[in-house]
């Protein structure tokens, strides 16, 4: 800690956050990660390197009496060629629970992508840059930043009129969550209004979020990662990449999944496990993959390219998906009580669809967003839900 211009100046260290799995120490910062290093390792394309990267979930946490804040950072901002730029990642700045303030961070790397089906870029380095957050709450206070849940960020340090600590454990209960985008957060505006972290406010509990853009394929590296994360609660919403990505068929995915349970229980033998089913996406209901994009209306939005009539060969569309995993806890379940099935179409089903269409005929909206978080958490954190509190 220095002094700076009658401003404290606070390195970010590993203590001040949240939500990740690992870190990575920069020449300047750090970088969190939401997979460790060793699985990182075993990553085979960007989409994935990218999408770990990204913070989602992830925020800074600490105590101050401070009502002024800087916190600096260098983001690494992602263009597609062609395409105007999208919005800069929000910073969402919470006062004891209650979000205060919002802003962006200015200059940063940027990331631009020449082939939106290879995800090939290219890098060009910049500058970092400064969330500026003023005219905060008198007092000592808790305060959560929540960084952009799509942008790489690396945290550098904190410029405060006031001293900063980390902020002492919350003793909420950990729940650990793995998804694909729409978990990740695609398609919300703010950080701490993607649909899981509306849900884990909701049930008063810790997130900590590894939803993956593009990347929930059942990899063994993922539940490796999570069978040696702690945790109190753990939900996996798989298929809807499995069938977008057409990577696997009916005979590869059964066991896959078996296989991805048996790990996490390795570790998490009797904490509770939910698995949840795809939600609503007329696109993949019936179609399999692969996704590609479809420029035609002007606009991005995605188009399922299978043969429905391969389903018979073992391709995989949304709705063989539910009664898949449907059918998997009902067989382990006998031997696994804290084992339980939650049918997407509960969080997100043709009346939401209705009310909140997906803008890319893929991910929620952010009404989508906030509409799936209140539904889970009615079905899932209520007094009857599987991760209800328990009462003596």
């Amino acid at each position: 800690m220095s002094t700076e211009r009658n401003r404290i100046v606070t390195p970010i260290t590993e203590d001040f956050l949240r939500g990740h799995l690992d870190i990575e120490e920069t020449a300047d910062g750090l970088l969190p990660h939401r997979l460790p290093a060793w699985a990182r390792r075993q990553i085979p394309d960007d989409l994935l390197t990218v999408a770990e990267a990204q913070p989602s979930g992830v925020r800074l946490v600490f105590r101050t009496s401070a009502t002024s804040i800087d916190l600096e950072t260098r983001p690494t901002k992602r263009v597609y060629a062609g395409f105007p730029p999208p919005p800069d990642g929000v910073y969402d700045l919470l006062v004891d629970g209650l979000l205060t303030a919002r802003t962006t961070v200015d200059g940063g790397n940027l990331r631009t992508i020449t082939d939106m089906r290879t995800q090939v870029a290219e890098f060009t380095p910049g500058p970092s840059g400064t969330a500026h957050f003023t005219d905060l709450p008198a007092g000592e206070k808790d305060i959560e930043v929540w960084l952009p849940h799509a942008e790489i960020t690396e945290v550098i340090s904190l410029r405060t009129d006031a001293p900063v600590e980390p902020a002492p454990k919350s003793g909420r209960r950990v729940w650990l969550h793995h998804g694909s985008s729409i978990s990740q957060g695609s398609n919300a505006v703010f950080p701490s209004t993607i649909w899981p972290a509306l849900a884990a406010s909701a049930g008063g509990v810790e997130l900590i979020n590894l939803g993956f853009g593009g990347s929930a394929l059942v990899d063994p590296f993922t539940a490796r990662a999570m069978r040696d994360t702690p945790a109190d609660l753990i939900s996996l919403k798989l298929g809807i990449n499995v069938v977008n990505s057409d990577a696997m068929r009916l005979r590869a995915f059964v066991p896959a999944v078996h296989g991805f349970l048996d790990t996490i229980r390795e570790g998490h033998p009797t904490t509770p496990l939910l698995l949840v089913s795809p939600l609503l996406c007329p696109t993949h209901e019936n179609t399999p993959g692969p996704l590609m994009p479809d420029l035609s209306s002007g606009t991005l939005k995605f188009k399922a390219t299978g043969d429905p009539a391969e389903t018979a060969a073992g391709r995989l569309t949304l709705a063989i998906v539910r009664d898949v995993l449907a059918g998997i806890v009902e067989q382990r379940s006998a031997g696994d009580p804290h084992l339980h099935y939650l049918d997407g179409l509960s969080l997100y089903g043709a009346s939401d669809h209705d009310q909140f269409p997906l803008p890319d005929a893929i991910h929620p909206s952010p009404e989508g967003h906030r509409r799936i978080g209140e539904n889970f958490a009615k079905l899932v954190f209520a007094h009857d839900g599987p991760f209800a509190l328990a009462t003596s």
